[in-house]
């Protein structure tokens, strides 16, 4: 009798050890599978950002713009201070 009650907690032990493993399986595969799944966003992310960048960047020549405008809104309150007579 004693060696049946032994056996069978031994039994319920390795049952309940095999069941804990696969629960950590399933949780460890769910997180990698979640993983893989933002990795890929993260990629998509990036070349968009990589797309938005070229297409944003510096316009040439916007120095040389920059100054001509000042020197015309120079030259206009300058014109209009003559008209005026400030």
């Amino acid at each position: 009798m004693a060696l049946m009650a032994a056996s069978t907690g031994w039994d319920v032990g390795l049952v309940l050890g095999v069941v804990a493993v696969l629960v950590v399986a399933a949780i460890v595969i769910a997180i990698v599978t979640l993983a893989r799944r933002i990795a890929g966003q993260a990629d998509a992310a990036v070349a968009g950002v990589e797309k938005l960048r070229a297409q944003t960047g510096e316009l040439s020549g916007i120095a040389r713009i920059n100054d001509s405008g000042v020197r015309i809104l120079h030259s206009a309150r300058s014109l209009r201070k003559v008209a005026v007579g400030r």
